[in-house]
């Protein structure tokens, strides 16, 4: 099971956390985000992917994010449609530049699961997050045993106020298609630095 933690900022914070064996670590670059990454951190992690968060981004804006932060990933969480994603692709490898690319969708029932459709095949994964006040980063969950009604080939990651209390569910969730999970502000000590010590413990109960 992959484990993304995402919502990242501050060097000391990353190079911690990067400690503990994580595969994926987001860098939020949507302005409006309490844990947007306004200056270029002096540490950059390198024994985990860096996935880049953005939301209804201009594509060459993306592109050159891409590039200055060498991504290995590209997360899409706003309403990007499949014709924005195909440009993106085609403006990625103009630049040669081959990142994945995930698009995030908003869920709160089975209905929700259907604008997935359209983007099977389009993108590397799908992040299943809460429907709530904001795109991401509500702290909330969903009702996973909505996933149940997912039928797609796109692999996803499972997200959404995945807190410390949650390592159980977590190891006990099951379905074909998901890939991993993704934490983010369950494990904050405030917006953008996270508790280390309590990831390190949930990631132990959920690896066992």
């Amino acid at each position: 099971m992959l484990v993304k933690v995402c919502g990242m900022r501050e060097a000391q914070n990353i190079r911690e956390v990067e400690a503990l064996g994580i595969d994926l670590m987001g860098l939020i670059f949507w302005p409006r985000s309490s844990r947007y990454v306004s200056e270029r951190p002096d540490y950059l992690p390198t024994q985990c992917k860096r996935v880049g968060v953005f939301v209804d981004e201009a594509v060459p804006q993306v592109v050159d994010t891409v590039d200055s932060y060498a991504l290995h990933a590209v997360q899409l969480h706003g309403h990007e449609s499949p014709d924005d994603i195909r440009r993106l692709r085609t403006a990625l490898s103009t630049a040669s530049l081959s990142p994945a690319i995930i698009k995030a969708f908003n869920i709160a029932t089975a209905t929700d699961l259907v604008q997935t459709s359209v983007y099977d095949g389009l993108v590397d994964a799908f992040l299943f997050d809460t429907k709530g006040r904001s795109v991401g980063g509500n702290g909330e969950k969903f009702d996973w045993s909505v996933l149940r009604h997912y039928t797609g080939d796109t692999p996803f990651l499972l997200s959404g106020g995945i807190g410390s209390d949650d390592a159980e569910r977590v190891s006990a969730f099951r379905h074909p298609r998901c890939i991993g999970i993704d934490v983010n502000s369950r494990f904050e000590c405030s917006p953008g630095k996270k508790d280390v010590e309590a990831i390190r413990t949930f990631l132990q109960k959920v690896r066992r």
